[in-house]
């Protein structure tokens, strides 16, 4: 069992930059394909982010690619993701999924959720 705790969301201003953190329990996070998805009013959660079980492969939406940057510390049981050149579309609770060792696009290949945090992204 994997429980996962999201942290650094916030309010900023187009253009800014932001950096949310999971923190993951467990001795086993190191097994975990590791994710990150968003949810705005209104809309369907979207994958946004996923990173493999070492660190060496990432994947992005295309929507984010190129402002976004997801990495993972095993020894830290952290996984993070850097957003840069936030746009208003970009607000929505961010939330941190751990999946199988398959790295997924989707929800349903996650197992584990945080609870999310709240990014909202002003014009």
């Amino acid at each position: 069992q994997v429980q996962l705790v999201e942290s650094g969301g916030g309010l900023v201003q187009a253009g800014g930059s932001l950096r949310l953190s999971c923190a993951a329990s467990g001795r086993t996070f190191s097994s975990y394909v590791m994710g990150w998805f968003r949810q705005a009013p209104g809309k369907e959660r979207e994958f946004v982010a996923a990173i493999n079980r070492s660190g060496s492969s990432t994947y992005y939406a295309d929507s984010v690619k190129g402002r976004f940057t997801i990495s993972r510390d095993n020894a830290k049981n952290m996984v993070y993701l850097q957003m840069n050149s936030l746009k208003p579309e970009d607000t929505a609770v961010y939330y941190c999924a751990a999946g199988s060792t398959i790295v997924a696009v989707t929800t349903t290949g996650y197992i584990h959720w945080g609870r999310g945090t709240q990014v909202t992204v002003s014009s």
